[in-house]
């Protein structure tokens, strides 16, 4: 390593108590993101949600409620859970619970009365389960209706099937309609202008929904829009609740795509040389388990071995072709940023926590478990 990579700001003085692979949290830089997240929508806090998928951390979600934010979105039974223990005050489980599912968001509500849970619905049978169980206990529950606005994975088309649902869920007992959730995920063009065409195309009938809801004497719902690639978008459209996730940690894939957001890594994997194999390969202990394997190579990006080259992976195993490896021994630690840190950080019990080049505790990834308690 050069003098110049030994001062960057990503590396650490005390590595060597840091056995690898290891998920790595800069605290400074996350609360930089935040602050950053803050000024996007020009201090209206009360209109962020932001998504807790890509970090599933106690001290992340305190850190965010210290900044003002008092409204989450979460895709787990456990992530909500997560949130409530937290303190948070208003989580929507942006999923549709099924099976044992909506007994155990039951469980929290009895459990956690002072968070105020909510959740989505897309059909009229999830509905009823959902109402049937609430109403048992003289309990009503907060739903959104999930649109499908182009992802094609789940959500009713906003039309008028949509808005008889939305009736429908104002007539159960067990369950209250509030708003609408929309998620324009599939909007990914690295051009910022194709992008946001491309969204407010997507929004327009989620617009036209929600006047027909209000034009029918019913209160105007709030409307849950967008995830990262939008959120700049969404972040300029009035009256609505913008829920990102990524900026919390960034990542290598946005970092390439999304370049007019400027969040700063936040979260990196320290890896390690395992095997110097010929005179231009190496191998580290970087494999399947221990970066997110849905992408295909380079599924990371060295920031102090910038032009090594992935060309192989196994389960604990991540080979590197390099210009010569000579340079390198067994020992050598690198620093990689995960091309997608949301499900990198899932393969992880717990992350170092490191201020000022040090390494100073370790933050438990609570919620990359299915269940904590309910």
């Amino acid at each position: 390593m050069n003098p110049a990579d030994a001062a960057a700001w990503y590396t650490l003085r005390n590595v060597d108590a840091v056995d690898s692979p290891a998920l790595v949290v800069y605290r400074d830089r996350v609360l930089q993101n935040i602050t950053l997240l803050k000024s996007m929508v020009e201090g209206d806090v009360a209109s962020l949600r932001p998504h807790v998928k890509t970090h599933k951390m106690a001290e992340v979600a305190r850190l965010l409620l210290d900044a003002g934010i008092r409204k989450f979105k979460c895709a787990t039974i456990a992530e909500a859970e997560m949130l409530a223990r937290t303190g948070a005050p208003d989580v929507l489980l942006a999923y549709q619970p099924a099976g044992p599912k909506i007994g155990r968001l039951l469980g929290l509500v009895r459990a956690y009365p002072e968070t105020r849970f909510s959740c989505l619905v897309d059909n009229p049978v999830t509905a009823e389960d959902l109402a049937a169980v609430f109403a048992r206990e003289g309990r009503v529950l907060d739903v959104f209706l999930d649109l499908n606005v182009g992802m094609n994975r789940t959500g009713i088309v906003p039309g008028r099937e949509a808005l008889e649902l939305y009736f429908r869920c104002g007539v159960l007992r067990g369950i209250h309609p509030v708003g609408l959730h929309t998620y324009d995920g599939h909007i990914r063009d690295e051009d910022f202008t194709q992008r946001k065409e491309k969204s407010d195309a997507a929004f327009e009938p989620v617009g036209l929904l929600a006047r027909e809801i209000g034009r029918a004497g019913k209160p105007q719902p709030v409307i849950v829009a967008g995830g990262s690639p939008t959120f700049p978008v969404h972040a300029r459209r009035p009256g609505v609740e913008r829920s990102p996730g990524t900026f919390v940690f960034w990542d290598w894939g946005y970092h390439t795509t999304l370049a007019e957001q400027p969040f700063v890594f936040a979260a990196l994997l320290v890896t390690r040389v395992v095997s110097v194999v010929n005179g231009h390969t190496i191998c580290l202990d970087l494999g399947h388990k221990s970066v997110a394997a849905e992408n295909p190579l380079p599924r990371v990006k060295f920031l102090n071995l910038p032009d090594a080259q992935p060309v192989a992976q196994s389960e604990e195993h991540l080979v590197v072709k390099v210009a010569d490896s000579s340079q390198y021994k067994v020992g050598d630690v690198f620093y990689a940023v995960p091309v997608h840190i949301c499900p990198t950080c899932a393969l992880y019990d717990r992350a170092h926590v490191a201020e000022d080049h040090l390494v100073t505790g370790t933050w438990k990834v609570v919620a990359r478990d299915r269940m904590i308690e309910y």
